[in-house]
């Protein structure tokens, strides 16, 4: 996926340097190339963003049951921990 934007931004580019004036051709590198290359970035992102989103929850989740299963751990007292093991 990132080649064919670094293609399209090196075409953009000797594009923008055949243009008249350097204002015209930086108006021609920032709206056929950084401006719309953003955009189709972003949206081809926005799975892998989702998915990472998805993956964060799962962990913090997964980190917060650990830790109330740590608490009630803790909480025992050593003789009905000894008494467990025993049984």
């Amino acid at each position: 996926m990132y080649i064919v934007a670094i293609a399209w931004l090196y075409v953009v580019f000797m594009m923008s340097i055949t243009e008249q004036s350097a204002i015209a051709g930086v108006a021609t590198f920032l709206l056929y190339g950084i401006i719309p290359l953003t955009v189709v970035l972003y949206l081809m992102g926005t799975p892998q963003r989702k998915r990472n989103r998805q993956n964060m929850k799962k962990l913090t989740a997964t980190r917060k049951e650990d830790g109330e299963h740590d608490r009630s751990v803790k909480c025992e007292s050593p003789s009905t921990a000894k008494d467990r093991s025993s049984s």
